[in-house]
């Protein structure tokens, strides 16, 4: 009797999760699909394996693909985790083996962004998991940094101690407060124009750097330079005769706020740790935001209010808007009450943002933005807006919330910044820049020199992922989906400089968005981007000539 062939032979014992296997789990927001990519790099999955067979081992939250490698008679037997999801046990598994990869598909009860799922995922999970999974939120933020007595920022890098202490903290006025207010009540001074003006030099009056109070945007903090530790800047250099004059007053107590000098002009800051517990809660309120004219001249010397007490009526002619001596006159579209000078509306034109992503309409050529650089290891930590005498041109740095944590040591459970990175922040402007301008192409040029270098187009901004590697000597990861953005990208740092002419023509025909930022965020941008791509096979890490990738939002 013959042998038997080595075609009937059986396989022998199996081998567990061979080194060099990745994984890659994405779903889409709205759709119950859940995608697995399963690669080896050094494998070719349609020509090098064969029997594959699936199982899902839904208690274990694993997922088998076994299979036979060329003429080895050995089982490979790869054990993927599954995220903690609702996955539909009863419908089949449906797979597809390409040239890279293998592609699973898997049918879920309902979508990963159902609140349902949520809830579901919220009880299974431990705080600090649904931290990471939350959006970033400045009202989060607000709440934390409020139940603090003392308010202390750390370098992140080095954990050195950047500030002073702080006792008081609310939110920073938008930067667009005036094309909100003219978007409510028109800016037309027939209509409302009237409240328009008053809402928008109230809102001047309430962004001041105070010493002892921070404010919070999206991004960022903004303090007072004098609660900097080991912030040293220039003096105030003369001013040249061609500005525009101040009363003497006001000149003075502006010098003596940019030389660090005590100022007697200005009215402090009601702080809510205030001594004083007989005060009303009214009153209180209103002296936290009252800001009289001088101290905004202390804090703002280009921005000038003048308060002529000139009552006029609501009622104007019909022919006031073509006026020739409103149109004359140097202050835009205010009455007498609340008159901004034209070349004193800096700060009222948006050019003093949070300074991490500055967009076109946001710059100027007269103000520079200044890279503030950590005392201990100078690192990054955030940036200030100056003339050319490098003086803030606010009184205020801002310290970026991706760079800084509030306690010891840094990214703790009671660091309130803990979840902020670079990638996020960048993420979550890309996606309020889609859903307000509509822009879904963006080009980041550096801030200093304005040449592009990173252009990135959004492709999915609703979509959920995770990645990892096998590893056969260490048992399977618990894994999370985490919403991320599905991106293409192009960079100076692939060996190619972007064509000004081809890029401002794509540009001008896509309405592309174009921002700016340092150097130093730039290049953690797309390190950030790079990394990602290589979380995929090599057949999908390219669509149109560029980079697929994704972001953490």
């Amino acid at each position: 009797m013959s042998p038997p062939s080595s075609d009937n032979k059986p396989p022998s014992a199996a081998v567990v999760n061979p080194s060099g296997w990745r994984f890659s789990w994405e779903a889409q927001s709205h759709t119950p699909i859940l995608r697995l990519l399963l690669f080896n790099p050094d494998v070719n999955p349609s020509a090098q394996c064969r029997d594959f067979k699936l199982s899902l081992l839904s208690q274990q939250s694993l997922l088998t693909a076994s299979f036979l490698e060329n003429e080895s008679r050995i089982e490979k037997l790869v054990r993927v985790p599954v995220p903690r999801i609702l996955i539909d046990p009863e419908s089949p598994l449906h797979f597809r083996v390409f040239d890279d990869h293998i592609e699973v598909k898997l049918v879920l009860l309902l979508p990963v962004d159902h609140p349902l799922v949520s809830d579901f995922d919220s009880i299974l999970s431990n705080d600090e998991k649904k931290d990471e999974l939350r959006p970033l939120s400045s009202d989060s933020d607000l709440k934390k940094l409020s139940c603090m007595k003392e308010i202390h920022f750390y370098c992140r890098n080095c954990s050195s101690k950047l500030t002073k202490d702080l006792r008081y903290v609310k939110d920073m006025p938008s930067v667009n407060w005036a094309d909100v207010a003219d978007n409510w009540f028109g800016n037309c001074c027939c209509s409302f124009g009237g409240v328009t003006e008053k809402l928008v030099a109230d809102y001047a009056k309430s962004y001041t750097c105070a010493p002892g109070v921070c404010l919070l945007s999206t991004s960022s903090v903004l303090l007072c330079k004098s609660d900097i530790l080991g912030c040293e800047f220039p003096d105030l250099q003369p001013k040249k005769k061609s500005e525009a004059d101040l009363n003497s007053s006001h000149e003075k107590c502006s010098s003596r706020v940019l030389l660090n000098e005590p100022c007697t002009d200005v009215r402090a800051v009601k702080s809510p740790y205030s001594e004083d517990k007989q005060m009303g809660s009214t009153e209180k309120e209103s002296s936290k935001n009252l800001v009289d004219d001088d101290s905004l001249l202390c804090t703002f010397p280009l921005l000038q209010i003048e308060e002529n007490n000139v009552e006029k009526s609501q009622i104007c002619d019909t022919g006031c808007c073509a006026s020739d001596e409103l149109s004359a006159s140097p202050a835009v579209g205010m009455r007498e009450g609340n008159i901004v000078l034209e070349n004193q509306k800096v700060f009222l034109d948006g050019y003093l943002g949070d300074g991490f992503m500055v967009r076109s309409s946001g710059l100027s050529k007269d103000i520079q933005w200044i890279e503030y650089l950590c005392p201990e290891c100078s690192s990054l930590v955030g940036a200030y807006p100056c003339l050319d005498d490098n003086v803030p041109l606010d009184g205020g740095v801002r310290l970026f919330k991706c760079y800084i944590s509030t306690c010891l040591p840094s990214n703790g459970s009671d660091d309130a910044f803990e979840n902020y990175t670079l990638e996020k922040i960048f993420a979550s402007q890309l996606l309020e820049s889609a859903r307000d301008e509509l822009s879904f192409r963006t080009i980041v040029r550096d801030m200093h020199t304005k040449s592009p270098l990173l252009q990135i187009v959004l492709l999915n901004p609703n979509s959920w992922g995770c990645a990892g590697s096998l590893n056969p000597a260490e048992p399977s990861p618990k894994l999370v989906l985490y919403p991320i953005i599905k991106t293409l990208f192009t960079s100076a740092s692939h060996g190619m400089e972007f064509d000004s002419r081809t890029l401002d023509d794509w540009v001008r025909k896509n309405q592309a968005d174009e921002i700016y930022m340092f150097s130093s965020q730039i290049v953690e941008l797309i390190r950030v981007l790079e990394l990602a791509n290589t979380l995929t096979p090599r057949s999908c890490t390219s669509l149109q000539g560029l980079f697929l990738s994704s972001m953490r939002r």
